[in-house]
């Protein structure tokens, strides 16, 4: 379902199009929890789960909630906004990913939040050259106003100092997120650890972005790294995330 959501805003050309496709998926929520699927297998198939591990209806209101606000395709105003989105979003879809791994720990949820936010952010910079080439900018404004910067500077690819301070700022957060994830580490239970891996994604970009010095455009942040897997496997050897 979350594929889904997320493929909405990118193939529709008219709003009202993206809010009818948000409102079958609110639908097909109401009645999985009637018991009473849609015949539609993803729909289907989320039934299952939903049975089987008893997952919190809550968690799919939000993301179609936050999903369907997103549909207005505008900057965020400012980095909480952003952070908001990510929470009703990626964290939520963390929540359900630990209820499927049987946990239920409000450790585990804190670094959730967090995490969720981190990822929400990176999204945000990493899609920026994608958006370039669509001449849209999402970017929080408070950042962008603070550093002197506009939407035309990043749709120009420019690179200037004030332009990677934005980036910067924006994948400081980012950072912070993820050391606040972590400070809950020895309260979070093993057993949620794989629903945290995606940390491993995360810190690569973070990296490579630091190396670039934080500009945004570099060709080497749209490769794909190979060893990510290397590095997924040593997190899940350790134990950590």
């Amino acid at each position: 379902m979350w594929s889904w959501l997320r493929q909405i805003k990118d193939s529709i050309t008219q709003k009202t199009t993206g809010l009818m496709r948000m409102q079958f998926w609110r639908d097909a929520v109401e009645e999985i929890y009637c018991d009473n699927p849609p015949h539609q297998p993803v729909a289907a198939e989320l039934w299952r789960a939903v049975k089987r591990h008893n997952l919190t209806k809550m968690w799919f209101m939000k993301i179609i909630d936050e999903r369907e606000k997103n549909l207005d395709d505008r900057a965020y105003r400012n980095i909480q906004e952003l952070e908001t989105y990510a929470e009703n979003t990626q964290s939520a879809l963390l929540y359900l990913t630990l209820e499927m791994l049987g946990v239920r720990d409000i450790h585990a949820d804190h670094a959730a939040s967090h995490i969720g936010k981190a990822q929400g952010i990176v999204t945000c910079l990493r899609a920026t050259p994608y958006h370039r080439t669509r001449q849209k900018v999402f970017l929080p404004m408070d950042v962008c106003m603070l550093h002197g910067v506009s939407q035309e500077d990043f749709i120009r690819g420019k690179q200037e100092k004030n332009v990677r301070d934005v980036i910067y700022d924006i994948a400081s957060q980012a950072h912070i997120h993820l050391e606040h994830a972590r400070s809950f580490s020895k309260k979070v239970p093993v057993k949620a650890y794989p629903a945290f891996f995606c940390t491993v994604a995360l810190d690569d970009y973070l990296c490579n972005i630091r190396k670039v010095d934080f500009n945004i455009f570099h060709p080497s942040l749209q490769k794909k790294s190979t060893l990510l897997p290397l590095h997924l496997y040593i997190r899940s050897w350790k134990k950590t995330y």
